[in-house]
C-alpha cells in the first residue's frame, strides 16, 4: 500500500473534502503545467530546468519550479545530478496509464476535424 505524499498531506484538494487518494491526484494533475511536465518527461527523457522551460513554451520558470517540486513531494518526478528531472518509477506508472488517452485523444481529434 501506498503512503500518502507530503504534497497530498499538507495541502488541501481543490473541490473535494473528502481528501480521496483520486481527488488528491486529480487535484494534483489539474494545476497549470503539471499534464505538460509529465508529458515532456515521458520516454525516459531527462530534461534540465532550463531544457524543460523551452520544452514548455517559455513557461514562467516560477510557476515550472513550483510544479517540479509538487510532482518531486508526490514521488512522481526526480532530479538526477547532472542529469535532470525524470519520471520516478511511480511516474512511469503513472504515464502508462495516459497512454490510452492519448490514442483516443488522437482518434477523437480526427473525428473532429471532418
Amino acid at each position: 500500500m501506498l503512503k500518502k505524499s507530503p504534497a497530498m498531506k499538507k495541502r488541501g484538494v481543490r473541490g473535494s473534502t473528502s481528501g480521496r487518494p483520486i481527488m488528491a491526484l486529480l487535484d494534483l494533475l489539474g494545476r497549470r503545467w503539471t499534464l505538460r511536465i509529465i508529458w515532456e518527461l515521458r520516454d525516459d527523457r531527462s530534461l534540465t530546468s532550463r531544457a524543460m522551460r523551452t520544452a514548455c513554451d517559455e513557461a514562467s520558470p516560477t510557476i515550472l519550479q513550483t510544479r517540479l517540486s509538487e510532482l518531486r513531494e508526490a514521488g512522481l518526478v526526480e532530479l538526477v545530478a547532472g542529469d535532470g528531472y525524470r519520471l520516478s518509477g511511480l511516474g512511469k506508472d503513472l504515464f502508462e496509464h495516459f497512454l490510452p488517452l492519448h490514442r483516443f485523444a488522437e482518434r477523437w481529434s480526427k473525428l473532429q476535424s471532418h
